[in-house]
């Protein structure tokens, strides 16, 4: 059973790897690709500013620690010049609590400057690096587009594209239907001339050639009869000066006549 849902599992990555390959356009991912760039530039700019914001503030407490100084040493002076010797020795002491204060202010301030350097090194690198990419992205891109034009034109001129290939076989449909159509108007030339069609004004009849053949054979003994028969009283009732009917009609004289 694992081996056939590791199997599965194969096939429908294979599956979707093939859909997303085809999907790809490289033009909008080289576009993505530069776009997470600029936003880490953008990441590494906002941290310089934060470096600098803090920086600021130390410098700030600094300033204040050090003005906090003059004044507490200038305190002690004047309690000491008036006689208050506890006085002075009191200011002296919080002068030497801000100056412990003012060192580790100046140490932060000068890791801060510290940090602050790296990370605009780290910009400019990744500036550059990005300018580079840039660069190189549009170069790719215009190859890209330069070679998939040139195959949609090979493809255009060659007749293997996908849409060459349905106007090819369309052209072939309507050959085919060309030759069909010459095939049988040529059948029906040929059928016609042997005489194979019926007259049109023959249809509806319900009669065919079996039909008028056998028709005529029945109707010409009855033709004959009647043609004897017409004979027969024009030779009965004929005159000296009456046309005589020739004997290659095969006609003979009553016997009455010949009484």
């Amino acid at each position: 059973m694992a081996g056939l849902t590791g199997r599965m599992s194969t096939v429908v990555k294979a599956k979707v790897s093939k859909l997303l390959d085809r999907a790809e356009d490289p033009g909008e991912t080289l576009d993505y690709s530069y776009q997470k760039q600029v936003e880490q530039l953008q990441n590494v700019k906002k941290g310089i500013a934060d470096v600098v914001t803090a920086k600021k503030r130390l410098q700030m407490q600094e300033s204040s620690l050090q003005q906090n100084v003059v004044k507490l040493d200038t305190q002690a002076r004047q309690a000491l010049a008036s006689g208050h010797e506890d006085l002075a020795r009191t200011a002296l002491e919080r002068k030497n609590v801000a100056q412990t204060e003012l060192q580790s202010l100046d140490g932060q301030v000068h890791e801060l400057e510290d940090q602050q350097q790296k990370l605009i090194d780290s910009e400019q690198k990744l500036r550059a690096k990005i300018e580079a990419f840039r660069t190189k992205k549009e170069v790719i891109k215009a190859q890209y587009s330069a070679a998939e034009a040139q195959v949609r034109i090979s493809e255009a001129a060659t007749g293997v594209g996908e849409q060459m290939a349905d106007v090819g076989l369309a052209m072939q449909r309507a050959v085919d239907k060309t030759e069909n159509m010459r095939a049988r108007a040529d059948a029906v030339s040929e059928l016609e001339a042997a005489g194979t069609f019926d007259d049109v004004t023959q249809l509806g009849s319900g009669e065919d050639d079996i039909d008028r053949q056998l028709k005529q054979l029945s109707s010409q003994p009855a033709v004959d009869d009647e043609l004897s028969k017409m004979k027969a009283e024009l030779g009965a009732g004929s005159t000296p000066e009456a046309p005589q009917i020739s004997a290659g009609e095969g006609s003979q004289p009553s016997e009455s006549g010949q009484a």
